[in-house]
Protein backbone atom coordinates (compact mmCIF):
# COMPACT_ATOMS: atom_id res chain seq x y z
CA UNK A 1 0.00 0.00 0.00
CA UNK A 2 1.48 3.50 -0.93
CA UNK A 3 2.42 6.12 1.85
CA UNK A 4 -0.76 7.94 0.40
CA UNK A 5 -3.40 5.74 1.09
CA UNK A 6 -1.86 5.20 4.40
CA UNK A 7 -1.86 9.15 5.21
CA UNK A 8 -5.42 9.18 4.04
CA UNK A 9 -6.53 6.61 5.50
CA UNK A 10 -5.20 7.69 9.20
CA UNK A 11 -7.36 11.23 9.07
CA UNK A 12 -10.47 9.39 7.79
CA UNK A 13 -10.12 6.83 10.39
CA UNK A 14 -9.73 9.21 13.27
CA UNK A 15 -13.02 11.60 11.79
CA UNK A 16 -14.85 8.04 12.15
CA UNK A 17 -13.74 7.30 15.47
CA UNK A 18 -14.91 11.29 16.80
CA UNK A 19 -18.53 10.55 14.59
CA UNK A 20 -18.72 7.52 16.62
CA UNK A 21 -17.94 7.19 20.39
CA UNK A 22 -20.23 9.10 22.45
CA UNK A 23 -17.66 10.28 25.30
CA UNK A 24 -17.18 13.92 23.71
CA UNK A 25 -13.57 13.97 25.59
CA UNK A 26 -12.77 11.38 23.83
CA UNK A 27 -14.57 12.19 20.50
CA UNK A 28 -12.26 15.80 21.01
CA UNK A 29 -9.58 13.89 21.12
CA UNK A 30 -10.09 11.92 17.89
CA UNK A 31 -11.27 15.33 15.70
CA UNK A 32 -7.92 17.17 17.49
CA UNK A 33 -5.94 14.01 15.90
CA UNK A 34 -7.83 13.98 12.55
CA UNK A 35 -7.02 17.91 12.18
CA UNK A 36 -3.19 17.55 12.68
CA UNK A 37 -2.95 14.82 9.99
CA UNK A 38 -5.25 16.74 7.56
CA UNK A 39 -2.81 19.42 8.17
CA UNK A 40 -0.10 17.44 7.19
CA UNK A 41 -1.80 15.73 4.49
CA UNK A 42 -2.69 19.51 2.67
CA UNK A 43 1.63 20.43 3.57
CA UNK A 44 2.34 17.72 1.34
CA UNK A 45 -1.19 16.97 -0.99
CA UNK A 46 -1.02 13.69 -2.58
CA UNK A 47 -1.57 13.20 -6.27
CA UNK A 48 -5.02 12.43 -6.47
CA UNK A 49 -3.75 9.29 -8.96
CA UNK A 50 -2.14 8.04 -6.41
CA UNK A 51 -5.05 6.97 -4.39
CA UNK A 52 -8.70 5.91 -4.10
CA UNK A 53 -10.78 7.84 -1.95
CA UNK A 54 -13.04 5.03 -1.10
CA UNK A 55 -10.18 2.64 -1.05
CA UNK A 56 -9.15 4.31 1.80
CA UNK A 57 -12.40 4.77 3.43
CA UNK A 58 -12.93 1.39 3.61
CA UNK A 59 -9.67 0.61 4.83
CA UNK A 60 -10.24 3.70 7.48
CA UNK A 61 -13.44 2.21 8.60
CA UNK A 62 -11.97 -1.19 9.68
CA UNK A 63 -9.64 0.38 12.09
CA UNK A 64 -12.07 2.53 13.79
CA UNK A 65 -13.92 -1.07 14.16
CA UNK A 66 -11.47 -1.65 16.69
CA UNK A 67 -12.65 -3.96 19.27
CA UNK A 68 -11.48 -1.76 21.96
CA UNK A 69 -13.40 1.28 20.87
CA UNK A 70 -16.38 -1.10 20.30
CA UNK A 71 -17.57 -0.36 24.21
CA UNK A 72 -17.46 3.46 23.77
CA UNK A 73 -19.42 4.01 20.31
CA UNK A 74 -22.27 4.92 21.17
CA UNK A 75 -23.12 7.49 18.60
CA UNK A 76 -24.59 5.04 15.85
CA UNK A 77 -23.69 1.79 14.97
CA UNK A 78 -20.79 0.98 12.04
CA UNK A 79 -23.44 0.63 9.27
CA UNK A 80 -21.10 3.59 7.19
CA UNK A 81 -21.46 4.08 3.38
CA UNK A 82 -19.27 1.73 1.31
CA UNK A 83 -18.30 5.27 -0.60
CA UNK A 84 -16.49 8.00 0.62
CA UNK A 85 -18.38 11.05 1.66
CA UNK A 86 -15.35 13.13 0.94
CA UNK A 87 -13.40 14.33 -2.20
CA UNK A 88 -9.47 14.58 -1.92
CA UNK A 89 -9.84 18.37 -2.49
CA UNK A 90 -12.07 18.66 -0.03
CA UNK A 91 -10.29 17.47 2.65
CA UNK A 92 -7.17 19.28 1.47
CA UNK A 93 -8.93 21.80 1.45
CA UNK A 94 -7.99 24.79 3.82
CA UNK A 95 -11.08 25.23 5.43
CA UNK A 96 -12.34 21.85 5.74
CA UNK A 97 -14.23 21.93 9.01
CA UNK A 98 -13.47 18.81 11.00
CA UNK A 99 -16.70 19.02 13.44
CA UNK A 100 -18.41 19.49 10.77
CA UNK A 101 -17.13 16.42 8.62
CA UNK A 102 -17.41 14.32 12.11
CA UNK A 103 -21.67 15.48 12.27
CA UNK A 104 -21.85 14.54 8.50
CA UNK A 105 -20.40 11.21 9.32
CA UNK A 106 -22.56 10.60 12.11
CA UNK A 107 -25.96 11.16 10.09
CA UNK A 108 -24.62 9.37 7.13
CA UNK A 109 -24.61 6.29 9.42
CA UNK A 110 -27.55 3.93 9.43
CA UNK A 111 -28.86 4.04 13.03
CA UNK A 112 -31.06 1.35 12.62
Amino acid sequence: MNASVEQVRGALAELIKAALISNDGRSLAFRETARGRLAALAADPPHPSSLRMDGAWTLAIRDAETPELAPQEGQVNLTLPRGCPFTLAEILAPGFDVDAAVDHIRKIASTG
